[in-house]
Protein backbone atom coordinates (compact mmCIF):
# COMPACT_ATOMS: atom_id res chain seq x y z
CA UNK A 1 0.00 0.00 0.00
CA UNK A 2 3.18 1.95 0.20
CA UNK A 3 2.83 5.76 -1.46
CA UNK A 4 5.25 7.60 -3.59
CA UNK A 5 3.17 10.89 -4.29
CA UNK A 6 0.62 12.44 -2.28
CA UNK A 7 -1.85 15.57 -3.10
CA UNK A 8 -1.56 18.05 -0.74
CA UNK A 9 -1.43 22.36 -0.59
CA UNK A 10 2.10 24.36 -0.65
CA UNK A 11 3.29 27.50 -1.09
CA UNK A 12 5.75 27.70 -3.91
CA UNK A 13 7.92 30.98 -3.05
CA UNK A 14 7.82 32.97 -0.39
CA UNK A 15 3.98 34.82 0.42
CA UNK A 16 2.76 32.85 -2.58
CA UNK A 17 -0.66 31.58 -2.21
CA UNK A 18 -1.13 28.46 -1.56
CA UNK A 19 -1.80 25.69 -4.48
CA UNK A 20 -2.46 22.49 -4.80
CA UNK A 21 0.72 19.64 -5.91
CA UNK A 22 2.05 16.40 -5.36
CA UNK A 23 4.79 15.98 -3.73
CA UNK A 24 6.97 12.87 -2.66
CA UNK A 25 7.01 10.39 0.55
CA UNK A 26 9.53 7.89 1.46
CA UNK A 27 8.97 4.09 0.95
CA UNK A 28 7.96 2.82 4.42
CA UNK A 29 11.17 1.54 6.54
CA UNK A 30 11.39 -0.83 9.05
CA UNK A 31 10.26 1.39 12.19
CA UNK A 32 7.99 3.36 9.87
CA UNK A 33 4.40 3.95 9.89
CA UNK A 34 2.21 5.63 6.71
CA UNK A 35 -0.26 7.67 8.01
CA UNK A 36 -3.75 8.36 6.36
CA UNK A 37 -4.31 12.28 7.56
CA UNK A 38 -7.53 12.85 8.18
CA UNK A 39 -7.19 16.14 9.67
CA UNK A 40 -4.67 19.41 10.02
CA UNK A 41 -4.69 22.34 12.21
CA UNK A 42 -3.33 25.27 10.69
CA UNK A 43 -1.31 27.20 13.39
CA UNK A 44 0.07 30.63 13.40
CA UNK A 45 3.05 29.42 12.52
CA UNK A 46 2.40 27.72 9.20
CA UNK A 47 1.80 31.61 8.40
CA UNK A 48 5.51 32.70 9.90
CA UNK A 49 7.39 29.98 7.59
CA UNK A 50 5.33 30.66 4.57
CA UNK A 51 6.11 33.98 4.64
CA UNK A 52 9.76 33.65 6.07
CA UNK A 53 9.27 35.63 8.36
CA UNK A 54 11.14 33.57 10.97
CA UNK A 55 13.52 32.73 7.90
CA UNK A 56 14.20 32.06 4.54
CA UNK A 57 12.53 28.75 3.72
CA UNK A 58 12.53 25.84 1.68
CA UNK A 59 10.00 25.69 -1.07
CA UNK A 60 7.77 24.52 -2.40
CA UNK A 61 6.59 24.69 1.47
CA UNK A 62 3.65 21.98 2.60
CA UNK A 63 2.85 23.48 6.03
CA UNK A 64 0.73 21.64 8.78
CA UNK A 65 2.44 20.30 12.07
CA UNK A 66 -1.20 19.33 13.97
CA UNK A 67 -1.55 15.63 12.16
CA UNK A 68 -4.33 13.39 13.83
CA UNK A 69 -4.91 10.69 10.72
CA UNK A 70 -5.26 6.62 10.84
CA UNK A 71 -2.18 4.06 10.21
CA UNK A 72 -2.25 2.67 6.92
CA UNK A 73 0.88 0.57 7.05
CA UNK A 74 3.30 -0.46 9.07
CA UNK A 75 6.90 -1.33 8.79
CA UNK A 76 8.60 -4.42 9.25
CA UNK A 77 9.81 -4.03 13.12
CA UNK A 78 7.29 -1.68 14.10
CA UNK A 79 5.91 -2.28 18.00
CA UNK A 80 4.18 0.81 18.81
CA UNK A 81 1.36 0.83 16.40
CA UNK A 82 -0.72 -0.99 14.24
CA UNK A 83 -3.00 -0.73 10.75
CA UNK A 84 -6.24 1.27 11.71
CA UNK A 85 -4.72 2.90 15.04
CA UNK A 86 -5.49 6.63 15.74
CA UNK A 87 -1.97 8.72 15.65
CA UNK A 88 -0.70 12.28 15.99
CA UNK A 89 2.16 13.99 14.72
CA UNK A 90 3.26 17.19 15.94
CA UNK A 91 5.43 19.50 15.12
CA UNK A 92 9.13 17.01 14.46
CA UNK A 93 9.34 14.06 12.92
CA UNK A 94 13.24 13.12 14.04
CA UNK A 95 16.43 14.30 16.39
CA UNK A 96 19.37 13.19 16.48
CA UNK A 97 18.41 10.37 19.54
CA UNK A 98 21.55 10.42 21.21
CA UNK A 99 22.22 13.89 22.80
CA UNK A 100 21.65 14.88 26.68
CA UNK A 101 17.98 16.24 25.62
CA UNK A 102 17.05 13.64 23.64
CA UNK A 103 17.85 10.76 26.16
CA UNK A 104 15.83 12.66 28.72
CA UNK A 105 12.66 12.71 26.40
CA UNK A 106 12.90 16.17 25.78
CA UNK A 107 13.95 15.76 21.52
CA UNK A 108 12.39 19.29 20.59
CA UNK A 109 15.70 20.85 22.52
CA UNK A 110 17.85 18.31 20.85
CA UNK A 111 21.57 19.52 20.38
CA UNK A 112 21.78 18.88 17.12
CA UNK A 113 18.59 20.41 16.00
CA UNK A 114 15.40 18.72 15.72
CA UNK A 115 13.88 17.79 11.91
CA UNK A 116 10.87 19.70 12.04
CA UNK A 117 7.73 17.83 10.30
CA UNK A 118 8.00 20.42 7.60
CA UNK A 119 10.71 23.33 5.78
CA UNK A 120 13.28 21.06 7.09
CA UNK A 121 15.76 18.52 5.73
CA UNK A 122 15.92 14.98 7.15
CA UNK A 123 18.48 12.73 7.48
CA UNK A 124 19.08 12.34 3.67
CA UNK A 125 18.83 15.73 2.91
CA UNK A 126 15.84 15.58 1.62
CA UNK A 127 13.04 18.23 2.32
CA UNK A 128 9.95 17.33 4.63
CA UNK A 129 6.59 17.91 3.98
CA UNK A 130 3.91 18.86 6.52
CA UNK A 131 0.68 17.71 7.05
CA UNK A 132 -1.61 19.89 4.45
CA UNK A 133 -1.40 16.66 2.88
CA UNK A 134 -3.20 13.15 2.18
CA UNK A 135 -0.68 10.83 3.80
CA UNK A 136 2.79 11.18 5.70
CA UNK A 137 5.33 8.45 6.30
CA UNK A 138 6.82 9.05 9.88
CA UNK A 139 8.94 7.23 12.21
CA UNK A 140 7.04 4.96 14.69
CA UNK A 141 9.51 7.23 17.97
CA UNK A 142 7.73 10.22 16.52
CA UNK A 143 4.32 9.30 16.76
CA UNK A 144 1.76 9.49 19.53
CA UNK A 145 -1.32 7.67 19.97
CA UNK A 146 -4.83 9.69 20.34
CA UNK A 147 -7.33 8.20 22.61
CA UNK A 148 -10.25 6.83 21.87
CA UNK A 149 -11.88 9.92 23.85
CA UNK A 150 -10.98 12.15 21.49
CA UNK A 151 -12.27 12.93 18.18
CA UNK A 152 -9.62 13.19 15.37
CA UNK A 153 -11.06 16.93 14.49
CA UNK A 154 -10.71 18.71 17.89
CA UNK A 155 -7.41 16.46 18.72
CA UNK A 156 -5.49 17.96 15.53
CA UNK A 157 -4.75 21.37 16.72
CA UNK A 158 -3.46 19.55 19.99
CA UNK A 159 -0.45 18.27 18.63
CA UNK A 160 1.21 22.01 18.39
CA UNK A 161 -1.31 24.58 20.63
CA UNK A 162 -1.89 21.60 23.17
CA UNK A 163 1.58 20.49 24.19
CA UNK A 164 2.79 24.45 23.70
CA UNK A 165 0.35 25.44 26.46
CA UNK A 166 0.50 21.84 28.33
CA UNK A 167 4.60 22.01 28.48
CA UNK A 168 4.86 25.22 30.29
CA UNK A 169 2.16 25.21 32.75
CA UNK A 170 3.41 22.04 34.34
CA UNK A 171 6.81 23.06 34.13
CA UNK A 172 6.09 25.68 36.33
CA UNK A 173 3.27 23.77 38.47
CA UNK A 174 0.11 25.57 37.38
CA UNK A 175 -2.01 23.84 39.95
CA UNK A 176 -4.28 24.68 42.78
CA UNK A 177 -3.28 27.80 44.89
CA UNK A 178 -2.03 29.14 41.79
CA UNK A 179 -2.90 32.61 39.77
CA UNK A 180 -2.06 32.01 36.35
CA UNK A 181 -2.61 34.29 33.46
CA UNK A 182 -2.92 33.68 29.79
CA UNK A 183 -2.33 36.27 27.80
CA UNK A 184 -4.02 36.15 24.16
CA UNK A 185 -7.00 34.18 23.87
CA UNK A 186 -6.70 32.64 19.96
CA UNK A 187 -5.51 29.23 18.89
CA UNK A 188 -2.79 28.86 21.69
CA UNK A 189 -4.37 30.75 24.39
CA UNK A 190 -7.82 29.03 24.65
CA UNK A 191 -5.91 26.21 25.32
CA UNK A 192 -4.14 26.92 28.05
CA UNK A 193 -6.50 28.42 29.85
CA UNK A 194 -8.59 25.21 29.36
CA UNK A 195 -5.49 22.94 30.79
CA UNK A 196 -4.34 25.69 33.43
CA UNK A 197 -8.51 25.19 34.69
CA UNK A 198 -7.78 21.57 34.66
CA UNK A 199 -5.09 21.42 36.27
CA UNK A 200 -6.68 23.62 39.34
CA UNK A 201 -4.65 27.17 39.07
CA UNK A 202 -6.88 29.90 39.03
CA UNK A 203 -7.14 31.84 35.55
CA UNK A 204 -7.15 34.98 34.22
CA UNK A 205 -7.44 36.09 30.62
CA UNK A 206 -5.50 39.46 29.50
CA UNK A 207 -7.03 40.42 26.60
CA UNK A 208 -6.49 43.04 24.30
CA UNK A 209 -10.29 43.97 24.63
CA UNK A 210 -13.33 42.53 26.51
CA UNK A 211 -14.50 41.25 23.28
CA UNK A 212 -14.32 37.75 23.91
CA UNK A 213 -15.02 37.57 27.50
CA UNK A 214 -17.88 35.51 27.50
CA UNK A 215 -15.82 32.63 25.59
CA UNK A 216 -13.23 32.79 27.99
CA UNK A 217 -15.40 32.47 30.83
CA UNK A 218 -16.66 29.32 29.01
CA UNK A 219 -13.51 27.91 28.38
CA UNK A 220 -12.55 28.10 32.02
CA UNK A 221 -11.45 31.53 32.43
CA UNK A 222 -12.15 32.89 36.63
CA UNK A 223 -11.35 36.29 35.40
CA UNK A 224 -10.86 38.35 32.15
CA UNK A 225 -9.33 41.52 31.75
CA UNK A 226 -8.31 44.28 28.67
CA UNK A 227 -4.50 45.22 28.28
CA UNK A 228 -5.84 48.48 26.47
CA UNK A 229 -7.19 49.23 29.77
CA UNK A 230 -4.22 51.37 31.42
CA UNK A 231 -6.29 50.63 35.07
CA UNK A 232 -5.48 46.59 34.65
CA UNK A 233 -1.63 46.93 35.09
CA UNK A 234 -2.19 48.71 38.27
CA UNK A 235 -5.25 46.96 39.40
CA UNK A 236 -3.43 43.30 38.43
CA UNK A 237 -0.06 44.43 39.79
CA UNK A 238 1.82 41.84 41.58
CA UNK A 239 -1.25 39.67 41.60
CA UNK A 240 0.44 36.53 39.36
CA UNK A 241 2.74 33.04 39.99
CA UNK A 242 2.86 32.72 36.31
CA UNK A 243 2.04 34.36 33.26
CA UNK A 244 2.24 32.83 29.75
CA UNK A 245 2.19 34.93 26.64
CA UNK A 246 0.91 33.26 23.30
CA UNK A 247 0.67 36.64 21.05
CA UNK A 248 3.20 36.40 17.95
CA UNK A 249 3.45 40.72 18.41
CA UNK A 250 5.79 42.16 20.61
CA UNK A 251 4.87 42.66 24.24
CA UNK A 252 5.63 45.84 26.55
CA UNK A 253 8.17 43.38 28.56
CA UNK A 254 8.20 45.45 31.72
CA UNK A 255 4.36 45.89 31.82
CA UNK A 256 3.67 42.33 32.21
CA UNK A 257 6.31 41.67 34.31
CA UNK A 258 4.85 44.40 36.72
CA UNK A 259 2.33 41.72 36.92
CA UNK A 260 4.24 39.13 38.89
CA UNK A 261 4.52 38.52 42.04
CA UNK A 262 8.23 37.66 43.50
CA UNK A 263 9.52 34.69 41.94
CA UNK A 264 6.67 34.50 39.29
CA UNK A 265 7.49 34.04 35.82
CA UNK A 266 6.57 35.59 32.52
CA UNK A 267 7.21 32.73 30.06
CA UNK A 268 6.51 33.72 25.98
CA UNK A 269 5.36 31.02 23.76
CA UNK A 270 4.38 33.47 21.33
CA UNK A 271 7.28 34.46 18.78
CA UNK A 272 7.20 37.45 17.25
CA UNK A 273 9.09 38.45 14.27
CA UNK A 274 10.72 41.51 15.63
CA UNK A 275 12.69 41.70 18.69
CA UNK A 276 11.68 43.08 21.57
CA UNK A 277 12.97 45.00 24.10
CA UNK A 278 13.35 45.12 28.04
CA UNK A 279 14.41 46.98 31.38
CA UNK A 280 16.37 44.96 33.58
CA UNK A 281 15.16 46.33 36.54
CA UNK A 282 11.96 44.68 35.46
CA UNK A 283 13.50 41.37 36.71
CA UNK A 284 15.60 42.57 39.40
CA UNK A 285 13.37 43.77 40.86
CA UNK A 286 11.22 40.72 42.50
CA UNK A 287 13.54 38.28 41.11
CA UNK A 288 11.61 37.15 38.22
CA UNK A 289 11.99 35.00 35.19
CA UNK A 290 11.37 35.71 31.76
CA UNK A 291 11.79 32.58 30.08
CA UNK A 292 10.02 31.20 26.88
CA UNK A 293 8.92 27.35 25.94
CA UNK A 294 8.91 25.29 23.01
CA UNK A 295 6.52 22.57 22.15
CA UNK A 296 7.35 19.52 24.03
CA UNK A 297 8.81 16.05 23.80
CA UNK A 298 7.10 13.07 22.55
CA UNK A 299 6.58 11.72 26.08
CA UNK A 300 5.01 14.76 27.12
CA UNK A 301 3.06 15.14 24.26
CA UNK A 302 1.75 11.83 24.86
CA UNK A 303 0.95 12.43 28.52
CA UNK A 304 -0.77 16.40 27.39
CA UNK A 305 -3.32 13.89 25.03
CA UNK A 306 -3.75 11.40 28.15
CA UNK A 307 -4.45 14.06 30.02
CA UNK A 308 -6.83 15.80 27.52
CA UNK A 309 -8.80 12.61 26.77
CA UNK A 310 -9.18 12.40 30.71
CA UNK A 311 -10.67 16.34 30.93
CA UNK A 312 -12.77 16.13 27.64
CA UNK A 313 -10.20 19.17 26.42
CA UNK A 314 -9.62 19.63 22.74
CA UNK A 315 -9.93 22.38 20.80
CA UNK A 316 -12.51 24.38 19.33
CA UNK A 317 -12.53 24.08 15.85
CA UNK A 318 -14.03 25.74 12.05
CA UNK A 319 -13.31 22.93 9.94
CA UNK A 320 -12.63 23.74 6.36
CA UNK A 321 -12.24 22.08 2.64
CA UNK A 322 -8.17 22.32 1.67
CA UNK A 323 -9.05 25.28 -0.80
CA UNK A 324 -10.15 27.58 2.11
CA UNK A 325 -6.58 27.50 3.34
CA UNK A 326 -5.71 30.75 1.91
CA UNK A 327 -9.15 32.58 3.47
CA UNK A 328 -8.57 30.86 6.57
CA UNK A 329 -4.53 32.07 6.70
CA UNK A 330 -6.33 36.05 6.25
CA UNK A 331 -8.75 35.12 8.88
CA UNK A 332 -5.93 34.11 11.48
CA UNK A 333 -3.74 37.15 10.82
CA UNK A 334 -7.33 39.26 11.56
CA UNK A 335 -8.47 37.06 14.82
CA UNK A 336 -11.03 35.66 12.79
CA UNK A 337 -11.05 32.48 14.06
CA UNK A 338 -12.68 30.36 16.96
CA UNK A 339 -10.05 29.02 17.43
CA UNK A 340 -8.65 26.80 15.40
CA UNK A 341 -8.96 26.05 11.60
CA UNK A 342 -8.37 22.45 11.16
CA UNK A 343 -8.46 21.50 7.35
CA UNK A 344 -10.28 18.12 6.43
CA UNK A 345 -7.88 16.28 4.12
CA UNK A 346 -10.64 14.37 2.62
CA UNK A 347 -10.87 17.44 0.48
CA UNK A 348 -7.58 18.15 -0.92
Amino acid sequence: MSVTQVAAYAAPAPKAPLERITVPRRPVGAHDVLIDIKFAGICHSDIHQVTDGWGEGIYPMVPGHEIAGVVAEVGAEVTKFAVGDRVGVGCFVDSCRECEQCLAGQEQFCAKGMTGTYNALDKNGEPTYGGYSTHVVVDENYTVRIPDGLPLDIAAPLLCAGITLYSPLKHWQAGPGKQVAIVGLGGLGHMGVKIAHALGAEVTVLSQTLRKREDGRGLGADHFYATNDEATFKELAARFDLIVSTVSAPLALDAYLGLLKVDGALVNVGAPEEPVSLNLFSVIGGRKTLAGSMIGGIAETQEMLDFCARHGLGSDIEVIRADEVNEAYVRVQSGDVRYRFVIDTSTI
